[in-house]
């Protein structure tokens, strides 16, 4: 099967594409196994278990960060104050018009369009 058609028609309605010539793939060779005599299963058992992050370490990175930028904040008001000030007047300080509506929308529906022809085209 090539890689731009469609599944046959024994795919499930929430797979994929991929997921269905997988499984169809898969049903095609299954007669094909080789018995490894549980080769497979003693070296996973053989494997060391995973490393687990401590529970603990999202939370305390999360409040280092918030600590931090607070600390900046507290440092440096000044300068906290400026650039906040500054990009609530660049966002906010532009003239909504038409044009400039008419504009976006027409940014927004030739990027859509561009990258539909890029994501669509056959190579």
């Amino acid at each position: 099967m090539a890689m731009n058609e469609r599944p046959p028609s024994t795919a499930h309605a929430d797979d994929d594409w991929l997921d269905a010539v997988l499984r169809t793939e898969a049903r095609e060779h299954r007669a094909a196994y080789i018995d490894d005599a549980g080769f497979t299963a003693r070296v996973m058992a053989a494997l060391p278990a995973p490393v687990a992050l401590p529970s603990w370490r999202r939370p305390m990175l999360t409040t280092l960060w918030a600590a931090a930028g607070l600390g900046i904040a507290v440092a440096l008001p000044g300068t906290v104050f400026d650039v906040a000030h500054d990009v609530l007047a660049l966002i906010l300080g532009q003239r909504v018009s038409l044009a400039g509506i008419t504009a976006g929308v027409v940014a927004l529906g030739v990027a859509t369009w561009a990258a539909a022809a890029v994501a669509l085209r056959d190579d």
